[in-house]
């Protein structure tokens, strides 16, 4: 079920917030899994529901094709995609977005830990 958008920004400024208290105490320079499990403890202190490493199945023409795995999801309605890397690139937005298509999910959030500052990046599907 898909909240309202109010909801979903509010629940977006959460997860931001989280992820720059990381990326303040952590700085640069880690592996995506140390951000991650860091990201996920500061959601979960932070009173949310997280599932890591969440399965994504993809069809075509009906048959399962593929499998993928979010980093995270958030409260069964956000789509967390990590990167330790030093520039996002259009791949990374392009892997989020279709994380966001096959699972029917409206918004992801790209976190890049791979700089002095924490980039984030909305991901919306319009279906």
């Amino acid at each position: 079920m898909i909240k309202d958008e109010a909801y979903l920004n509010s629940l977006s400024e959460q997860i931001i917030g989280c992820a720059y208290a990381v990326g303040n105490s952590l700085g640069y320079g880690f592996l995506e899994k140390v951000y991650e499990n860091a990201i996920a403890h500061e959601l979960v202190k932070s009173g949310l529901d997280v599932s890591r490493q969440q399965p994504i199945k993809v069809y075509y023409d009906g048959v399962d094709v593929g499998d993928y795995f979010a980093d995270l999801v958030v409260d069964d309605e956000i789509i967390i995609e990590l990167k330790a890397v030093k520039n996002i690139d259009s791949i990374h937005l392009a892997q989020c977005l279709n994380y966001l298509k096959a699972t029917q999910k409206k918004l992801g959030l790209l976190i890049n830990f791979g700089h002095n500052r924490v980039e984030v990046k909305r991901v919306v599907n319009n279906f």
